[in-house]
């Protein structure tokens, strides 16, 4: 799909049952409601630092090439941050847990911040309604990081159900913007380089954190983490 517009990923999840699209541009995020009774928000964002707000070569074409378990564009900018978060979201969309696309993270989260803002009753349904958040959008191949939003509690429970570890808690994604009550993780999904041609995603590393999620979440029981 297109680097330089997030139109094509928003088309994709819109057609999906349940989907409310709101905004345009950077403002803008899609959010499906799950129908499980103890859901999980799983969250992505549909922008890249390759889309036409940050680049002018955002129409080159694109030469993906798989080789050794590598995929990357040969002419640059592969876009896996956060492409390969949405393509995880969208293969567990059938195990009952609530969706939410953003855009404009790359430009300090600008879709998020919307959200929350202009947006009150999505932003309660997120924060009151679900378990946790789980955001696909970190690099490397093992990490969590809940930054700012996460208890020591929930740091815990995620360790023990993914394997993952926490190297820092610095910085921020779109997590940070919409827990208000809840506490969140953004978990590795295996790409490096972010942000230069050079990126590459390792794709052993991304189906491992897809198949560690799919077993965590579909199980029965998934407790509620308050953040405060």
């Amino acid at each position: 799909m297109s680097l330089g517009s997030s139109d094509e990923i928003f088309d994709k999840f819109a057609g999906l049952s349940g989907a409310i699209r709101r905004g345009s541009g950077l403002e803008q995020f899609l959010f499906i409601k799950g129908n499980r009774e103890n859901r999980v928000l799983l969250v992505a964002h549909a922008d890249t630092y390759w889309d036409s707000y940050y680049c002018d070569n955002e129409n080159d074409p694109q030469l993906v090439s798989q080789r050794n378990g590598i995929i990357k564009n040969e002419n640059g900018g592969l876009g896996a941050d956060d492409r390969a978060g949405c393509a995880i979201v969208f293969l567990l969309k059938d195990i009952g847990h609530s969706i939410l696309i953003t855009s404009g993270e790359e430009h300090g989260r600008k879709g998020s911040n919307w959200l929350m803002n202009k947006n009150p009753d999505i932003a309660d349904e997120i924060n009151l309604n679900h378990q946790f958040v789980v955001q696909f959008d970190r690099r490397n191949g093992t990490d969590f990081k809940c930054y700012s939003v996460g208890t020591e509690e929930f740091r815990d429970y995620v360790k023990k159900s993914t394997g993952y570890s926490e190297p820092d808690r610095s910085s921020y994604t779109d997590i940070v913007t919409i827990c208000r009550d809840v506490c969140g993780v953004n978990l590795s999904i295996g790409y490096y380089n972010e942000h230069s041609k050079e990126e590459y995603l390792a794709i052993g590393e991304w189906e491992n954190t897809l198949n560690i999620s799919r077993e965590w979440l579909s199980q029965n029981e998934l407790p509620r983490f308050n953040l405060k």
